[in-house]
């Protein structure tokens, strides 16, 4: 009998190799009775071999392994080597059913899975956890060349055996193994792209890629070499408005009363490229039938460096607060919901400012598998890998503003508030010389600068064994799987920070030589402002020390440290169960964490020079995981599955944070603080699955599925009003007519709230067209619609200025998402188009101080295009021509305060064209 770990039985690996909901229903029901027909009258030549290649070829090697597992699955797998369908991994995963894409700098970038935020599914390298260059545990996917995987495994339901495993799902990329190939092949890749922005200040709009695959075997197909490398230059070209949050019901001279405003508004050109290198390499040896060793290496280095040219003006400062002279409004417009539109202010002072970043991310990650095989069906597994994440952040900004000595500097704006487009502002006086702007003193300061630093480093050794039965348990269980894994993570983040002030020659222009030329801000109603070389200008004019002992700036350096333990045990099922054939699994996960935290607290109490202390944290949690994956034939090629299951997540790491801010109302001699917690519990869930599938052999399939998940709890920030802190108020000196200090109060954390429920409806379809009508032949359709709901709420104390302070939905969560793609693919040419879609959602992004917030975000719609031809023969055999086209339909990136008539971010970043070839050989 065939072992479990010889088939990866649960654990399948990928082969090497205007959207609205009526349209995406209408390309199922088509896609259903194309199913029938196709079971009445199979095509003729069904029987024959057939090569598929290119598009087909990758879809139907993701059908193969949907249909081939035990759990229920999602699969992205590549056209050819070097070759998936998108131009970039995350936005193949934000196609599959269930799954949608949050854009960051014009990129998808972060993964949902089923309504969760991202922080809720783990991310796996060839099956080991992976460490992230950001502050928590999900990847950021841009960081992954597409051309260097081979595919993508989505699991949606968990089994036993999963170690890493997350609660909403758990994301596979997998390489390539070389001797799954029965040749050489070399494969090579170059494009060319274009941003249709255009260049400004020092940036180019033009951009490359390029990659070389080698693929080799060699000893009698004993040893096996794969070797990657994938080169990007990105251009970084955005266009945004975003006004000042909160919008607020205040007094403003001219405004009606019980108006809901804006202090502040923005618009930027932000300039600059991202580059980034990969590499890939995977040593396959078998040299028996007993015994095969694998070891593979991965790394990356990513280098974003852009400068955001801004014009800004805040709306109740001038120089001082409120207004003097004051910011009168005339002409206000106010719409039926109380939110000003627009209108005229008088003597406002604006900033010319240049918001400087410039971040380097690098990657490595490196395996060692071996597995043996024994007579009679055992086998065992030994795996060791390790994995390092690093992040250097640089962040300075320069402001300035017209000189006050130099005579008129108040300026009169006109500005319309818009939802749905660019908000409009226009000036009386000009912003485009630069000789008439000085660094300067603004109510921002003269600058300010940030240098975050993080490194996340995971160490694990998994080892499993496979244990065939003499006779099947109860007719059913075949085989079982043990194992136990080990994993140690660090990781710690520091952020220094400070202002950058003006050096001792006083307030200065820039002079000529710092100076990259005038950016237009048309979009905005604004004409041009200069734009300047940030750091050159600190290094001049200004000077710069970072510190990170301020009371404000404790928490946000920290080490958190997680040992993990996980054994299992897995029966998998292959047999018979009331009349029919059904295949799965059930098992048992134990995994428990040792999860602690050092880092400092500032003690508000304590004297001058002795507040900054150490301190640390942490507990040990376990957790019982069961699981059942069934998977029923139901006759005619037809699947029915069921799934239940014990979910976790671990908490957020930068939520594990010791640190915190502490101090004693002297007054009353209650003590309080914010910070984080080491004691946090994880996210845990009961879930259950089903799925019924319907496949033609692996060209086409109809899926409908449906989720329960119970969350027993969810992890937002809360107030203890009743925490012990006494370890903090030993040594506390109360003044002589001073109580003393209380041994408890009110501790700001997150905590382990209360849960609720999450269900959803999936949709799922990949047809080609022949299976209707021979005259079709060539074309496809592959659709899917995924609709969530959940109960629960949460609070998010520290976003509160965007969303609001009372109770809001989960983060990622939509509740509805469409993905439409047809191609037509057929003696050598190739096109396809792509549509994926979402509702709006509460999206996570940096803000300012470099924390996580939230946002509402507007639902996007995000088209693209895929044209080519490949050379079938001739001297050309093998080389292939592509076009592309990313964001064809230049979907803008907008969030909102609590209504769409309040808008807080209008972002383009523009369509991406891309012109290349690939060879194969």
């Amino acid at each position: 009998m065939k072992s479990s770990i010889d088939k990866q039985r649960g654990m399948p690996r990928l082969p090497s190799s205007g959207l609205s909901a009526s349209a995406v229903a209408a390309a199922l029901l088509c896609a259903a009775a194309a199913a029938q027909a196709q079971q009445a009258t199979p095509p003729a030549g069904d029987n024959m071999t057939v090569t598929v290649t290119g598009i087909r070829r990758g879809i139907e090697s993701a059908i193969a392994v949907k249909k081939n597992s035990d759990s229920i699955v999602e699969s992205v797998s590549a056209e050819d080597i070097g070759k998936l369908p998108d131009i970039s991994i995350a936005e193949s995963i934000g196609r599959l059913p269930g799954l949608s894409a949050q854009r960051v700098g014009g990129r998808a970038q972060v993964i949902s899975v089923r309504g969760l935020s991202p922080d809720f599914a783990t991310t796996l390298l060839n099956g080991r956890e992976l460490v992230s260059t950001g502050d928590n545990r999900s990847v950021e996917f841009d960081q992954y060349p597409s051309e260097l995987l081979s595919g993508v495994l989505v699991y949606k339901t968990p089994d036993a055996g999963l170690v890493g495993q997350g609660l909403s799902g758990t994301i596979d990329m997998q390489t390539a193994r070389p001797l799954s190939f029965s040749n050489r092949v070399i494969a090579l890749n170059a494009r060319g792209q274009r941003n249709s922005i255009g260049s400004a200040a020092n940036a180019k709009a033009t951009g490359n890629r390029f990659s070389a695959s080698y693929i080799d075997q060699f000893a009698d197909k004993k040893v096996g070499l794969a070797i990657g490398f994938a080169h990007q230059e990105t251009p970084v070209q955005e266009n945004q408005v975003g006004l000042y949050e909160p919008w607020k019901v205040a007094d403003r001279p001219g405004v009606p009363s019980g108006t809901f405003v804006s202090d502040g508004i923005k618009a930027l050109r932000r300039t600059g490229k991202t580059e980034r290198d990969g590499v890939m390499a995977t040593l396959e040896i078998r040299p028996s039938k007993s015994w095969v060793s694998i070891v593979d290496a991965f790394a990356s280095k990513a280098t974003q460096e852009d400068t955001a040219n801004q014009f800004e003006v805040n709306l109740q400062y001038n120089g001082a607060f409120p207004c003097s002279p004051a910011c009168t409004w005339t002409q206000t417009t106010v719409n039926d919901n109380h939110t000003q539109t627009g209108g005229t202010i008088t003597n406002v002072f604006p900033l010319v400012r240049g918001m400087y970043n410039k971040r380097e991310d690098k990657i490595h990650a490196l395996g060692w598998n071996n597995r043996f095989s024994f007579d009679g069906g055992a086998s065992v597994v030994a795996d060791l890998n390790y994995s390092k994440a690093k992040r250097d952040e640089l962040s300075l900004e320069n402001n300035s503003q017209l000189n006050p000595a130099a005579g008129t500097y108040f300026d009169t704006m006109k500005l319309a508030f818009n939802s749905g487009d660019f908000s409009k502002m226009t000036t009386a006086l000009r912003y485009d010389d630069p000789s008439k702007l000085f660094l300067r003193g603004t109510i921002y300061g003269s600058g300010y600068g940030k240098v975050p630093k993080v490194e996340d480093e995971l160490t694990g050794v998994k080892l499993t064994a496979n244990l065939p039965l003499a006779s099947p348990m109860v007719g059913l269980v075949s085989d079982v799987d043990v194992g136990v894994n080990y994993a140690d993570r660090s990781k710690q983040k520091r952020q220094p920070e400070g202002n950058i002030n003006v050096g001792a020659q006083g307030d200065t222009t820039i002079a000529s030589d710092l100076q990259y030329g005038l950016v237009d801000l048309g979009f905005a109603g604004l004409g041009n402002i200069p734009s300047w070389n940030v750091p050159g200008a600190v290094a001049r004019y200004m000077t710069f020390n970072p510190t990170d002992t301020e009371n404000y700036l404790i928490s946000k350096a920290w080490n958190v440290d997680e040992k993990t333990a996980t054994a299992f045990a897995r029966a998998n099922i292959d047999g018979t169960l009331a009349g029919l054939a059904v295949r799965g699994n059930f098992g048992l996960q134990v995994v428990r964490t040792e999860q602690s935290s050092t880092a400092r607290y500032f003690d508000n109490s304590a004297p001058a020079g002795s507040q900054v202390k150490p301190i640390d944290d942490g507990k040990t949690v376990t957790d019982v995981l069961p699981s059942l994956n069934l998977a029923f034939s139901l006759g005619g090629d037809q699947t029915l599955r069921l799934a239940l299951a014990r979910q976790m997540a671990r908490p957020r790491v930068d939520q594990l944070r010791a640190s915190l801010e502490f101090g004693i109302d002297r007054a009353t001699g209650n003590p309080g603080a914010t910070g984080g917690n080491a004691r946090l519990d994880p996210w845990r869930a009961n879930a259950l699955d089903i799925s019924y599938e319907k496949y033609f052999g692996n060209r086409a399939y109809v899926a409908a599925a449906a989720f329960y998940k119970d969350l027993r709890s969810y992890i937002y920030t809360q107030a203890n009003h009743s925490y012990d802190f006494s370890r903090f108020i030993a040594g506390y000196q109360a003044c002589d007519t001073c109580p003393p200090a209380k041994p408890t109060g009110t501790y700001t954390a997150p905590y382990n709230g209360q849960g609720g429920k999450l269900k959803g409806a999936e949709l799922s379809a990949s047809l080609p067209l022949n299976l209707i009508t021979p005259a079709l032949n060539g074309f496809g359709v592959v659709a899917s619609a995924s609709f969530n709901s959940s109960n629960i709420q949460v609070k998010d104390p520290e976003s509160e200025s965007s969303v609001g302070g009372g109770f809001i939905t989960l983060p990622g969560l939509s509740k509805r998402v469409y993905n439409l793609t047809a191609y037509y693919e057929r003696a050598g040419f190739e096109a396809r188009v792509s549509q994926r879609k979402r509702s709006d959602f509460i999206g996570e992004i940096g803000n300012f101080a470099g924390n996580r917030t939230l946002r509402y975000v507007v639902g996007e719609s995000i088209v693209d295009l895929q044209l080519g031809y490949t050379f079938q023969d001739g001297p050309a055999k093998g080389l292939g021509l592509l076009f592309q086209v990313n964001n064809l339909n230049d979907d803008a990136y907008q969030t909102y305060a609590g209504t769409k008539d309040r808008p807080l971010e209008h972002i383009k970043w523009g369509r991406t064209l891309l012109f290349g070839a690939n060879y194969k050989f």
